[in-house]
């Protein structure tokens, strides 16, 4: 029987029908049978405050912690804001590497996508998200990079890759972080 390798998606923009989150959709659409991806939301986690960090932390905190220590990899998918990335998903990995020592990001395996709507593809935002995810020993796939520019011509509405070739591309980009996963989670 085959394992199967439990992926949280990370995404980091808290609007309903971002591109980020549609691109979450589309690769999960057409994820390899052995990756099962879920997205973990951010948004209801307070803003990261070690004053808070008592015998009993905010709940969402807590949540958040157990999801993605359930978690074998993680993909991060975001939009690029001035040319960084939203301060929704640096809290968010702030919490999860909190208290100190007990980081629920270390030595898995972990992937990279950023979106836009510039030609870019939120290149900015993709290469700070792997200098944090670095220092938190997310085990980061190197190739392919993927930086989704004019993002709006490459999705539906829905969440799905507009054309054949774009279904291509993501699935080749799946069938990579597959063998990413295999090679790291075991």
């Amino acid at each position: 029987m085959t394992k199967k390798y439990k992926i949280a998606v990370i995404v980091g923009s808290l609007r309903q029908a971002a591109y980020s989150r549609k691109a979450a959709h589309a690769f999960a659409d057409v994820a390899p049978a052995d990756l099962e991806l879920h997205i973990v939301e951010i948004g209801d986690l307070p803003l990261y405050n070690e004053d808070l960090e008592t015998d009993n932390p905010p709940a969402a905190w807590v949540r958040f912690r157990k999801e993605l220590k359930q978690a074998d990899g993680f993909l991060f998918i975001t939009p690029e804001y001035n040319r960084s990335v939203p301060g929704v998903l640096k809290n968010a990995i702030d919490v999860g590497s909190r208290p100190y020592g007990k980081s629920v990001w270390g030595g898995k395996p972990g992937a990279v996508i950023s979106v836009s709507m510039g030609g870019i593809g939120g290149f900015g935002a993709n290469h700070h998200l792997r200098q944090t995810l670095v220092f938190n020993d997310v085990l980061t796939m190197q190739q392919p990079e993927v930086y989704l520019g004019t993002v709006q011509n490459l999705l539906t509405e829905d969440g799905k890759a507009a054309d054949d070739n774009t279904r291509k591309f993501f699935t080749s980009v799946m069938s990579a972080f597959e063998a990413w996963v295999k090679k790291i989670a075991g």
